[in-house]
Formats: C-alpha cells, sequence, structure tokens
C-alpha cells in the first residue's frame, strides 16, 4: 500500500444513467471549431483543422448545478456539447474501430473565459487559462451505447434563461465522432475513462450571476447549469 505524504485527491467521476455504477475520468480532451457555423461566428477560417486541447479532470461539475462566475475574466461563455466516454483507446485507432472504443454519451459544457481566449489567439499563446480552469467542464450523466445505439445524429441544444441560443444537430460536426477517436489517437494514447467534448455549435455568448443554462442532447439526460456569485 502507498503511503501518500499527503491525502490524494479524489478521483473525478460522473454518474452514469440508470445504474449505481460510476464513470472514472482520467483526461478531458476538447475539440474546437467542429461545427462551421460555430468557426464563421468566431471570424475563423472554415478550412482550418478542428482544435484539440484539453481541461484538467478536477475541472468537471458532475450534473451541472450552481458553478461560481470565475476570476480572471469579464466575458464568461457557453459552450453546450456532445461528450463521448471511452472505455478502451490505444494509439492509432483506425476510424472503422473507433465506435468499438465508445462506452457512452453526456451533455456537457466547455465553458470559457472568452477575453482572455482572444488574447491567446492574438499572440500565439497557450489556452489553458481560457479552457482548463475551475468548474470550467459541467457534464451531466453518461448514458451507455448499448441503449442509445452509436449515435451519428442528435440535436444539441442549449437555453439560457428559456430562451434557445444554440440549436445544431451532431451531423453537422466537421470532424465526425470516429474521427476524433481516430485524430486524438494519432497525437495520444487514448484510455478508459477518457471523455471527449466534442465542438460547439453556432450560438455561443456571455452569462452573467443568475443565468440558468438548459443544456440537452437528444436521447440523453439534460443537463441545468445556474451561474452563482463571482468566486472570492
Amino acid at each position: 500500500m502507498v503511503a501518500y505524504a499527503l491525502t490524494p485527491p479524489p478521483q473525478a467521476h460522473l454518474d452514469i444513467a440508470n445504474s449505481d455504477e460510476k464513470f472514472p475520468v482520467r483526461r478531458i480532451y476538447c475539440i474546437g471549431k467542429n461545427y462551421v457555423a460555430h468557426i464563421i461566428e468566431m471570424n475563423a477560417d472554415e478550412r482550418d483543422p478542428p482544435v484539440i486541447f484539453m481541461k484538467p479532470a478536477d475541472a468537471l461539475v458532475r450534473n451541472g448545478g450552481e458553478i461560481p462566475y470565475p476570476v480572471f475574466t469579464n466575458n464568461f461563455h457557453y459552450e453546450c456539447e456532445l461528450v463521448v466516454a471511452l472505455k478502451s483507446g490505444g494509439y492509432n485507432i483506425p476510424e472503422a474501430e473507433a465506435s468499438k472504443h465508445i462506452f457512452g454519451y453526456a451533455v456537457g459544457l466547455d465553458m470559457t473565459r472568452r477575453d482572455h481566449q482572444a488574447e491567446a489567439l492574438a499572440k500565439g499563446l497557450p489556452w489553458e487559462v481560457t479552457k482548463g480552469f475551475d468548474h470550467s467542464a459541467p457534464v451531466g450523466p453518461v448514458t451507455r451505447v448499448e441503449e442509445t445505439g452509436v449515435m451519428t445524429t442528435g440535436h444539441v441544444r442549449l437555453k439560457v434563461n428559456g430562451k434557445t441560443r444554440q440549436d445544431a444537430d451532431i451531423s453537422l460536426m466537421i470532424w465526425k465522432i470516429d474521427e476524433i477517436i481516430a485524430k486524438l489517437s494519432e497525437q495520444h494514447e487514448l484510455k478508459a475513462g477518457d471523455i471527449i467534448m466534442t465542438g460547439t455549435p453556432a450560438g455561443v455568448g456571455a452569462v452573467v450571476t443568475g443565468d440558468v443554462l438548459d443544456c440537452s442532447v437528444d436521447g440523453l439526460q439534460p443537463m441545468q447549469v445556474r451561474i452563482g456569485e463571482r468566486a472570492a
């Protein structure tokens, strides 16, 4: 038995729909620029490949609820996305075999410090400060692929205070899920417990304290997030 000098942090995990079991999370991979309409609204080049970045596992907020308005930003944005959870992995996974590694799916939010993202892009700086901060990855329960089938269609929807802001079908993704898994595995050894946030459609925008975000993907359990007071 390992004797740690400090108490180890708890294992990050997600709930599993219709089960008492939990899904342990190892890494959070994220895909940017994966819907043409979102690329256009961000004034980016739709010919560019999607961007790959990561969030720390302790940025997870299981099943939503209240999250604080973060420090170090005055332009806090939502990005609603389909999340893919993996049960296995490896290097250089062929597209034709990618779906065999899927455990299930969930709805998630890639919360973003948009003001600092613009600055990082302009200066060619890393994205961590814009994407990998505390409470930046609310994710709902994972629904097993045996219950959903392999997902190739389904609407991603987000409402802010009851008004629809995002609504697009995952079939419109530039990189499809099989392609994402294959491309990620060219650069990283994917493993069981990894989750992938697959990119957001158009309609992103700022939220403030008191706003309520309702996030859904067809066939999956929805998630609600409330923006709390600014973090101390």
